[in-house]
């Protein structure tokens, strides 16, 4: 979530209809959690609403096929999790749970999610990655001027994961997203601007910035060891803030030799309003899932063109419809979480990898926008 309001426009869909899907549901404040979350299952990270404090995760058993949802709050009682629950990521015997309006990140067991401790001194966090038991990064947004909706650069904060506090901050580009750890280098997105920082984890200083489209959204390393990055393209807006096609500048896929930090590779979008985001490899690396104008598509690594045609299409479907995504490694089963709104409850939708077809769904918490496969 961003913490520019304008992109949480009010024009949202008041509701999801699910009656065209059997789903699975068990959102009972009674049951207590099992205690057990290491395997065969998947954890959702429910983003909640800004200010709300409400964030919360959910398990979903693929031993029980139900879904349990505030597990985070029901092992840990007395602790509120936080503040927009912007990512979750597992290393080890420790999930990362990153809240990105109250500025820390939660660690706790990845098995039991009981909390251990907390990382703060951090501002806007986004997302992490661990190179190490002892090491890890965070990317930071940093200084957002509402009169002109501009952010300065940012930063990524060097994390001692043994004592649990930053040791050193690197200046990057603006509104850094996510980051892919490869070839010894952490690649950060620059959303708010068109590079890709590439750091070196030996040293923790920026060994270069690599060039690509405007707005560097989300990353894929694929099985060649080829960086992906997909890019929204630069977009004008009209007075009500809706995007102006004729004015706007497409989208691409790029890819990156993360070895040699250069662009291999773009492939460009013909349509200049929708912007392709939320990149994701399956299991094998070989096939990329990404969104675009309300439908997923699938993407050959090795393929010299885009895909000519959506792999799922909802049609008519609510501007967050597909808030997150996610692909199954064992299954190759894709999951999308649906947002209507950010005031209730999401659902997440599976859907088969080969034909595109839902599967099932079931209800979680507020903004679902990603998925931690154990």
């Amino acid at each position: 979530m961003k913490k520019n309001n304008l992109f949480r426009s009010a024009l949202f869909s008041a509701a999801f209809a699910c009656s065209a899907l059997t789903y699975t549901s068990c959102d009972s404040d009674t049951d207590g959690p099992s205690g057990e979350y290491a395997r065969n299952g998947v954890l959702i990270s429910n983003e909640g609403a800004m200010t709300k404090s409400n964030a919360s995760v959910s398990f979903y058993s693929h031993d029980t096929r139900k879904v349990e949802n505030k597990v985070f709050s029901k092992v840990n009682a007395s602790m509120v999790l936080g503040d927009v629950l912007q990512h979750i990521s597992v290393h080890g015997d420790r999930a990362y749970l990153v809240m990105n309006n109250s500025g820390k990140v939660t660690v706790a067991n990845a098995n039991t999610l009981k909390a251990e401790g907390e990382i703060n001194g951090l501002e806007a966090p986004r997302y992490f990655a661990a190179l190490s038991e002892d090491k890890g990064y965070v990317t930071e947004w940093l200084s957002y001027d509402p009169a002109t909706f501009i952010y300065s650069e940012g930063r990524v904060a060097v994390v001692d994961l043994k004592t649990r506090t930053v040791t050193k901050t690197i200046p990057v580009g603006v509104q850094p997203e996510q980051l892919v750890i490869s070839n010894g280098k952490l690649f950060v997105a620059n959303s708010g601007g068109k590079t890709i920082t590439v750091i070196n984890t030996a040293t923790d200083a920026v060994e270069t910035s690599i060039p690509v489209n405007d707005g560097p959204n989300s990353l894929a390393l694929d099985r060649n060891n080829v960086l992906w990055v997909s890019s929204s393209g630069q977009k004008a807006y009209n007075s009500d803030w809706t995007t102006s096609e004729e004015n706007s500048k497409p989208g691409t896929l790029a890819k990156i030799n993360t070895s040699s930090n250069t662009v291999i590779g773009t492939l460009t979008f013909t349509s200049k309003a929708p912007s392709p985001g939320k990149l994701t490899a399956n299991g094998n690396r070989d096939k990329l899932y990404y969104v675009f104008n309300n439908k997923v598509y699938e993407q050959d690594v090795n393929a010299s063109a885009l895909a000519a045609k959506p792999l799922i299409d909802r049609g008519a479907y609510v501007p967050y419809g597909f808030y997150g995504l996610g692909v199954e490694p064992s299954t190759g089963m894709i999951y999308a979480g649906k947002a209507p709104n950010f005031t209730s409850d999401g659902w997440v939708v599976r859907y088969h990898n080969l034909s595109g077809a839902a599967v099932d769904s079931f209800q979680v918490g507020i903004a679902p926008n990603g998925f931690v496969f154990r």
